[in-house]
């Protein structure tokens, strides 16, 4: 399986009593798909998968494969502390139709590279399909060094990584040393030097509110080759990068985002907390800039 295009990790759209909104969650679907994007994750840190019960997550994954309805791949997320909850969701995962899985490094314990290739490969062995890695020190706590990706070299099932490092050494190493492992930037402010070093793939948290940018630039780096295009989208959609990363209200900021654009995402999870006014009205500023920015680069009227 190839992972090319602009794959959005969804989110899940809550209700004030924190149920989940599975009316809003089709019109997310249904939003994505129209916006373009190539492929949709379930489960991924921005669906809050870690403040969901098993019994939720198995739904949603089902519920978000019945609403695609085979336009676009899903991949569905396995993330758990230990390898045996890891092999269920994957179990999971194929049981619901999910065309991948994400396998990303399970959080505190902080495995080894060894560990790591064997967790992996352990969920891998129980249900033989294609394989999304996610290479995420910043909350793991450690990479998926070269022992790590030497190791899941014994699987053709390993065909992607996200890369969410932030180290471009990493981008360097995952480019040059690992060719058939599809890269994809997990890193949003890097998109431009992925793009440039070969990604053929993005997921990219804020495509839930704005998938026209972000398709926007893949099709300008990626299809066209035209990086000069690209930098000016990439200029455009900086201030946006920098706002969901601040303060620690990534999640916050994508549902917002997605209520700005008429669809009621609702509260995260606590112990997450939604943004205040203020928040609201500098994010709010920032969309609506971009928004007309991109409207313009690309030629298409607002």
């Amino acid at each position: 399986m190839q992972f090319e295009g602009i794959w959005t990790p969804i989110v899940t759209p809550l209700n004030a009593d924190f149920s989940i909104n599975e009316a809003a969650l089709a019109e997310v679907v249904e939003y994505l798909i129209a916006g373009g994007v190539n492929g949709i994750i379930s489960a991924g840190t921005t669906g809050e998968y870690y403040a969901q019960t098993v019994e939720e997550r198995a739904h949603l994954a089902k519920l978000t494969k019945e609403m695609i309805g085979g336009r676009v791949p899903l991949v569905v997320g396995t993330g758990a502390l230990r390898t045996e909850d890891s092999i269920e969701f994957a179990k999971m995962a194929k049981g619901v139709g999910a065309d991948a899985i994400l396998v990303a490094t399970p959080p505190y314990s902080v495995p080894t590279g060894r560990e790591i290739a064997l967790h992996a490969l352990a969920i891998d062995r129980a249900v033989d399909m294609p394989v999304m890695l996610y290479n995420y020190p910043g909350r793991m706590g450690v990479n998926m060094d070269a022992d790590t990706l030497d190791r899941l070299g014994r699987s053709p099932n390993f065909c992607g990584i996200k890369e969410s490092s932030g180290d471009i050494n990493r981008l360097h190493l995952v480019a040059r040393e690992y060719p058939h492992l599809g890269l994809l930037c997990g890193m949003d402010d890097q998109a431009l030097e992925f793009f440039a070093w070969g990604a053929k793939g993005w997921v990219c948290a804020g495509s839930n509110f704005a998938p026209e940018a972000h398709v926007a630039l893949y099709k300008a780096c990626v299809v066209e080759g035209d990086f000069t295009k690209g930098r000016r989208i990439m200029s455009a959609m900086m201030p946006l990068m920098s706002v969901l990363e601040q303060g620690g209200k990534f999640i916050q900021c994508i549902k917002h985002g997605l209520t700005m654009r008429g669809i009621p995402a609702g509260p995260p999870r606590k112990p997450l907390q939604p943004l205040n006014k203020d928040d609201k009205r500098a994010l709010e500023e920032v969309i609506r800039t971009l928004d007309t920015a991109i409207a313009a680069i690309t030629g298409e009227a607002k």
